[in-house]
């Protein structure tokens, strides 16, 4: 009898063993340059767990939102983790949408405006990878060659004065690169929080949309205005990696976009001008607000997954301080995911790192219950924090990008956003 229930009690272990050694992790991310280094230092986790495998899925950032956002609205279950933001977390945590976290090293070092960014009723739903506010990159070397000075807060004004003239099209160099292509979180990230620094709102306080006011006429024409005297052909249909790779290869003089980016611009092996590459901060209005957004690519579990712990496992590990000591080890300081613990900005080491201060102050300076001048009902810096806004701004998003491209007037897509925008929050609501 006792032999029997060794045999069967060894039988189970087996069989639970070759269970769990199938698990495999089905993970969304994003083409970002972190994640991509992450995928490459994943042989440090499987080592330690041999019976997870993981199987990526890498998607360009707007297609990455359509896909898990259908996936989990409509509990595909094709995911296991999935990359998602400071916008979607709280939304779908509080929907149950998503798994609590927990087994996270230390979630107390976590930068209070991250965590808090990425909770739902006092729970955490999603683990920051690497979190980012924005600012200003620019080539050092240009900036002399035009007989300028960057200061260490521009405001708009310079900003426009020093691209046009940092532009040398005869050579390939345009004085500034920005986001053009469509998308609430692509051209929409940078032109909604330069929005706030010139005054306007999405919203007034009772909902009504503000596309009709001169904050936004102003903050519109000065974007179209700025991309044709200084920006780069065909910017319409440029996002972040395509700005990325412009700058990299000498093509811009400027470009104001994520502070994540900036390990990569200043990667010599990447970069040809890595050794120009000065930082500043995003520029403003002299109105209390900078055009400095906040944002974390953070990891999350579906409430549908069936592989629930080995998913806590590996969050676990991409979001730990073994995993920044890893890449350090491997690749220096300055490519540590950046923006997510209180610990690294208080380590000599990463002090060094030339960018290292002025991101902490970009986020720092990013106020999601106080984004704009004006009083708002909603929170969120470059997003509004409802669930009508994913569509909304990927709507507007798709008419600056066409009055960018000629399209379309500045005055023509403002009126549309304003109609559109009206439409969807009747209908939703929130206004009489």
């Amino acid at each position: 009898m006792k032999f029997t229930r060794f045999i069967v009690g060894a039988l189970a272990a087996s069989l639970a063993t070759s269970v769990y050694a199938e698990t495999t992790l089905n993970i969304a991310t994003v083409n970002n340059g972190d994640m991509i280094r992450m995928q490459k230092l994943t042989d440090d986790f499987t080592a330690a767990n041999p019976d997870i495998k993981l199987n990526w899925v890498t998607l360009e950032e707007n297609d990455l939102r359509q896909k898990v956002t259908k996936d989990i609205s409509t509990k595909g279950g094709q995911f296991d983790v999935l990359t998602i933001g400071m916008y979607e977390t709280p939304i779908w945590g509080a929907k149950g949408w998503l798994v609590e976290l927990n087994g996270l090293d230390d979630p107390a070092d976590i930068l209070p405006a991250v965590s808090g960014g990425l909770s739902a009723n006092g729970k955490l739903y999603a683990a920051p990878f690497y979190g980012e506010s924005s600012f200003v990159m620019y080539r050092k070397d240009l900036m002399e060659k035009a007989g300028l000075t960057m200061p260490d807060a521009p405001t708009w004004d310079f900003i426009l004065d020093a691209a046009t003239k940092m532009t040398d099209r005869a050579n390939g160099v345009n004085g500034i690169c920005l986001r053009g292509k469509a998308g609430w979180g692509e051209n929409m990230a940078f032109i909604g929080s330069m929005a706030n620094s010139f005054g306007a709102r999405w919203f007034d306080e009772n909902w009504k949309p503000q596309f009709d006011t001169a904050e936004w006429k102003d903050t519109l024409n000065t974007y179209l205005t700025i991309m044709k005297n200084a920006g780069p052909e065909g910017a319409s249909g440029n996002g972040f990696s395509e700005n990325l790779a412009l700058f990299q290869t000498g093509k811009c003089g400027m470009w104001a976009d994520a502070t994540a980016a900036a390990s990569f611009v200043i990667d010599p092996k990447a970069s040809q001008v890595a050794d120009q590459v000065g930082f500043t901060l995003a520029p403003d209005k002299g109105l209390g607000k900078r055009a400095n957004w906040l944002w974390a690519w953070a990891l999350a579990i579906p409430a549908g997954s069936q592989k629930v712990d080995a998913a806590q496992k590996f969050i676990g590990w991409a979001t730990s301080k073994h995993y920044a000591e890893l890449v350090a080890s491997k690749e220096g300081w300055a490519n540590v995911p950046p923006g997510t613990r209180t610990s690294l900005y208080a380590n000599p080491e990463y002090q060094k790192v030339p960018f290292a201060k002025m991101t902490l102050d970009s986020m720092n300076a990013a106020d999601p219950t106080q984004p704009t001048v004006q009083p708002v009902p909603y929170t969120g810096v470059q997003f509004v924090a409802i669930p009508e806004f994913q569509g909304i701004g990927t709507k507007v998003g798709e008419l600056f990008s066409a009055a960018l491209a000629g399209q379309m007037t500045a005055d023509d897509a403002l009126a549309q956003a304003q109609q559109y925008t009206t439409d969807i929050m009747t209908k939703a609501g929130y206004i009489k």
